[in-house]
């Protein structure tokens, strides 16, 4: 696999780490994703409630900042490295959000989750039991 930056090939410890950085970008632009994308659950949906009272609005704010600003990565929920998992509570309910890696498409996995030129990243928001 190859670096986009420089057309070299990663090593593994590199690819993993390239694999996290994007990862991270994502969660840190989660109101702005560009290409990537961000969903949940209907679970999730219901939880925050309508957002188009500011309750919901609020709610939804809240859950978004949750997830950007989390950093309880460990083998329990990291055991790769990537970053593409996490477990948190949010409102009594325990929730996950994950990363899958797609081609440009949407339509089949990516062919190389270290490089953003063939991938988009859909971080998904999910409560446990929908899982």
């Amino acid at each position: 696999m190859a670096d986009p930056q420089n057309d070299k090939v990663l090593s593994a410890d590199q690819r993993i780490a390239t694999i996290a950085r994007l990862n991270d970008a994502l969660r840190q632009s989660i109101h702005n994703p560009g290409v990537n994308q961000v969903v949940m659950t209907a679970g999730v949906a219901d939880l925050i409630g309508d957002t188009s009272l500011f309750r919901g609005f609020q709610r939804r704010a809240e859950l978004l900042r949750t997830v950007r600003d989390y950093d309880a990565f460990g083998p329990d929920v990291d055991p790769h490295g990537e970053r593409d998992f996490g477990r948190f509570e949010f409102a009594g309910e325990a929730l996950y959000w994950k990363v899958d890696y797609y081609d440009r498409a949407l339509t089949y996995g990516s062919p190389d989750p270290a490089d953003p030129e063939v991938t988009i990243r859909v971080l998904t928001l999910l409560l446990t039991h929908e899982y």
